[in-house]
């Protein structure tokens, strides 16, 4: 199980929330922009944060964001729809996904396997809510099925997943830096 002090749950929540601010404006990303952490973001404060507050303030902060970026930022508001309210299940499963793997977490190379699993049934059922809330309830799509779903679901998903994966890849590596670190900087690895 992954237990961090209250220092470093702080730290890492200020540097999410810093990413959050830098890259939500844009879903992919381009020659001028990052591409959109927000998935990463809640998976990783499922994992990270130990309280359930921290997923209130990102649901907070990314429609704070959102909506800044539609009235002042020039960005088009086409998916501020009724359908907006399906981001609460999709970052909620992210998250929920998230505290699944911290408590299976242990420093070992078969970690991995575990963080791939919580990591696609997240991606997955966040997909579903957000894509499938988004056709279905928007009101941009005037005849809706789930085969034509379907085929739009697997056309966009995986850009999501290459987001995700991005943006998780860069979270492992630093975690295992500073695990590594930390290891070689405690009192029981120093000779006297």
């Amino acid at each position: 199980m992954l237990i961090l002090s209250a220092r470093s749950q702080m730290a890492i929540g200020i540097l999410l929330v810093s990413i959050m601010i830098i890259t939500r404006s844009h879903h992919f990303a381009s020659i001028h922009y990052m591409a959109d952490a927000s998935w990463a973001i809640f998976f990783l404060a499922g994992v990270y944060l130990r309280s359930a507050w921290p997923l209130f303030g990102f649901f907070v902060l990314s429609w704070w964001l959102d909506f800044a970026a539609t009235n002042w930022g020039g960005v088009s508001d086409y998916c501020l729809t009724p359908a907006y309210i399906f981001l609460l299940p999709a970052y909620a499963s992210l998250w929920l996904a998230g505290r699944w793997y911290t408590k299976r977490h242990q420093f070992v190379p078969s970690t991995l396997m575990t963080l791939s699993i919580g990591a696609i049934v997240g991606l997955t059922l966040c997909g579903l809510f957000s894509s499938g809330g988004f056709y279905f309830f928007s009101g941009h799509i005037a005849e809706t099925s789930f085969n034509d779903f379907g085929d739009q679901f697997i056309k966009y998903f995986p850009l999501y997943i290459e987001t995700f994966v991005f943006y998780l890849g860069i979270a492992v590596v630093m975690h295992t830096l500073f695990t590594l670190i930390s290891q070689q900087l405690s009192p029981r690895n120093t000779t006297n």
